[in-house]
């Protein structure tokens, strides 16, 4: 059973909706790629996904050793080579201002978010620059 619907909406735009939960997600070509630049690219969502799966697991870890996590963020930055066009770099920048961990803790929750699925399914090429700020 898919687990994903998606439809070409025209204009560079795509639709995809989760079937359980029915959220949806638009599309939009950038604008250095012949789009409006109106919503997330496919290529964004790759780098969210980099972002969002590392801070699941280290959610999963922090929930399973009572560490506080809430407040944590990350900004995320996509960068794109041009022959081919795809991406080569992703940098994600961890940031948290407070938490309960200890030192080897906080190593646990580095280790986790790095090997968590995406990071471990990008392709090899694409380097990923990951910094933690707690």
């Amino acid at each position: 059973m898919s687990h994903i619907k998606s439809s070409y909406l025209g204009e560079l735009r795509t639709e995809d909706i989760h079937i359980k939960s029915s959220n949806r997600i638009i599309t939009d070509a950038p604008t250095d790629n012949h789009g409006k630049g109106e919503a997330f690219s496919p290529t964004d969502l790759v780098c969210a996904a980099l972002s969002s799966c590392m801070m699941t697991i280290m959610g999963i870890r922090a929930r399973k050793h009572n560490i506080e996590l809430e407040g944590l963020q990350a900004n995320v930055t996509k960068y794109m080579s041009s022959n081919p066009r795809q991406i080569s770099k992703i940098s994600v920048q961890f940031s948290l201002e407070s938490t309960n961990a200890t030192p080897d803790q906080i190593q646990m929750l580095k280790d986790a978010a790095l090997s968590c699925p995406v990071a471990l399914s990008v392709n090899p090429s694409i380097e990923q620059d990951v910094s933690f700020g707690f």
